[in-house]
């Protein structure tokens, strides 16, 4: 949901227009929860919609993949604890290797400003990796919009609050719903509440 966050504020579009112009959302049949994924030029080598010949025009806001490449992150969430597991892909068309430039992991995350990226996505395991989701719980179509709208959709997600359509929301007092971080946290609040009453 961060990387869509990000995405919305660097392209000035509302949240639906960035869903409906840029990402792609799937979910098989033995998915819980559906899956986001950036459109990609359809050149034979799926490049990626915001590159052009002078590189990424959206660098600074680029998604969490894009910044942690060559290395790849994993969360599991059990019983409330995390567990982080990291691998390095090395591939012959990643120059980074060639550099001289010693990284740990730490320094790597910090240079590519991984941080919040990081923060939200291990906050979303708490609703993926529920308790109650390892025991086999599937979500209505009704919790899974509820899902989408909440993390992908926060232009209508909020709108929705201020007219008060949403149920429940008003047992999760004191939110700032101007601030995008604020309203994407609140957001995983109501839904784990709403999805889990928990």
């Amino acid at each position: 949901p961060y990387d869509v966050l990000r995405l919305r504020r660097k392209t000035g579009l509302k949240s639906f227009e960035l869903l409906e112009k840029y990402i792609i959302t799937e979910k098989g049949e033995e998915d819980i929860f559906p899956h986001f994924y950036l459109t990609m030029v359809d050149d034979g080598r799926a490049s990626c919609v915001f590159v052009n010949r002078n590189g990424c025009t959206i660098y600074q806001d680029r998604p969490a993949a894009c910044r942690t490449y060559p290395m790849g992150r994993a969360v599991t969430r059990e019983k409330g604890r995390l567990d982080v597991f990291f691998v390095l892909l090395h591939e012959a068309h990643c120059h980074g290797f060639t550099e001289h430039t010693i990284q740990t992991v730490e320094s790597f995350n910090r240079s590519q400003g991984l941080e919040p990226y990081n923060r939200f996505n291990d906050m979303l395991t708490s609703i993926t990796q529920h308790e109650k989701i390892r025991q086999g719980m599937r979500l209505s179509d009704q919790q899974l919009l509820s899902y989408s709208l909440a993390l992908y959709d926060i232009d209508t997600f909020r709108s929705a609050l201020e007219k008060g359509a949403i149920p429940g929301a008003d047992d999760i007092p004191g939110t700032d719903f101007t601030d995008d971080e604020a309203l994407l946290v609140y957001g995983m609040k109501w839904l784990k509440r709403a999805l889990f009453a928990s």
